[in-house]
Parts: C-alpha cells; structure tokens; sequence
C-alpha cells in the first residue's frame, strides 16, 4: 500500500480540516535545481563532442558541428543552463495541487483551477495517471492528471470524508470505442469528438481538456486510450 510520505505530502492549512496533496518541497527543489545543472552539463559536452565529430570524414552534417566548436564553452554551458530553467519552469507548472475539505475540492495546475461543490461528489478514484471526481449521474465533475501517490490523495480524501473506490472507475465496463458517426450520442457530440481527435493527434492538451469539459456538459464522458476515444452517457446524458 502507498504511503502518503512516499512522494506527496499532506498538510493541515487552516486547522480546519483542509489538507492539501503537493509533491514535498524538496522534490520541486530537484526540479529547479536539477533542470538548469543539467541543462549546463550538456551545454559543457556540446563543445568537445562537436571537436570530436568534426575529425570524422565520414560524419555527416560537418557544418553545424564545426560551428559548435567555435563557439565558446560559456556561452554553451550558460545556453544548456538557460533552456534547464526554461524546462523546469514548465514541469513545475504542470505539478497537480489538490486542496481538499468536507465543502470543496480544488485542483490546481499552475493558473488553471477547477473548484467542485463536496456535496456533489458521490465517487473518488485514479483511473491511471488521472484522478477523476464522480458526481450522482455518472458524469465527471473534475478529471486531471497527476502523478501525486495514490496513498496521499485517498488519506486526503477519505479523511473529509468522501469514498474513495480503490476499484477504480464503477462504469469502466460501460465504455464504448468511438468512430465517426457513432448512432446513439447526443446531438453535436460527434463534432466536438472529432475536434478532440484532432487536438489529441496534433498534442493540443489545452483543446483537449476544453472539449472533454463540452462533451461532459452533453452528458457524455469520454476516456483516452493510446489516442483512441471511448465514451459513455451520464444517467441525464
């Protein structure tokens, strides 16, 4: 069994029963500090490897490495550091917070919040890499990826007394492959299903969570498997 301490960590904010699920501090540390060092490290090999390819006859693409050679090793080392920085700022910025309480939950990735009403979550489970609020009718009021340990999020949970389903999804059997056409969605979920397998080809995460949210208000909910869609209806859907 996962234990909260394991990589996340959990702690009591207002003393009111609020806890909040965050990867522990020294692991965002690893973050900003690992992603420039080893940005500069490359930066560092950059140099000598271009020296050496250039002393291949047979190597090809000369060019590029003889200018590399030319360049100065502090500018490559500070460059690698730079594009680190850069990297890290961006993993930070996908790091899932979940804040939970008897009244709210909230899920918070960088400047995108989602706040759901605790009266209206019946179900709380990880299906796979993403935690997923149930409400009454089967439809998903918050969905998000994380990778904060499962030991640390049902402690949070089950503490504020929600049900945690550590069988995963109740409706997993109810999915369907989804194709174009599809005989039994609701009208216009077929377009926004089409639009998604774009978004989802083209790497579109923001356009992808969008129309997941449009899809939920038609009362379908919608899984991803290896870029493949299937659905299901909500009891109103």
């Amino acid at each position: 069994m996962d234990k909260p301490s394991d990589c996340s960590s959990i702690e009591d904010v207002t003393g009111s029963g609020e806890r909040v699920v965050a990867h522990k501090s020294w692991e965002q540390a690893v973050v900003w500090v690992g992603g420039p060092a080893l940005g500069a490290g490359a930066g560092w090999v950059v140099k000598p490897l271009a020296a050496w390819v250039a002393t291949l006859p047979w190597a090809p693409m000369q060019g590029p490495f003889k200018l590399a050679e030319q360049i100065p090793e502090w500018v490559l080392v500070g460059g690698g550091a730079l594009l680190g920085l850069v990297l890290a700022f961006f993993v930070a910025l996908d790091m899932l917070v979940v804040t939970v309480s008897a009244e709210r939950v909230v899920l918070t990735r960088g400047d995108d919040t989602t706040e759901v009403d605790g009266a209206k979550v019946s179900a709380v489970f990880l299906d796979g890499k993403r935690i997923v609020l149930l409400g009454a009718d089967g439809g998903e009021l918050a969905s998000e990826k994380t990778d904060l340990k499962a030991g640390a999020l049902r402690g949070a949970f089950t503490a504020a007394g929600y049900r945690w389903r550590e069988e995963g999804d109740p409706h997993a059997g109810e999915y369907r492959l989804w194709v174009e056409d599809t005989p039994g969605l609701p009208p216009g979920a077929d377009a926004l299903l089409k639009a998604r397998k774009r978004a989802l080809r083209g790497g579109e995460d923001k356009d992808v969570r969008l129309l997941r949210a449009e899809l939920g208000r038609l009362g379908v909910v919608v899984r991803d498997d290896d870029k493949r869609q299937y659905w299901r209806l909500t009891r109103t859907g």
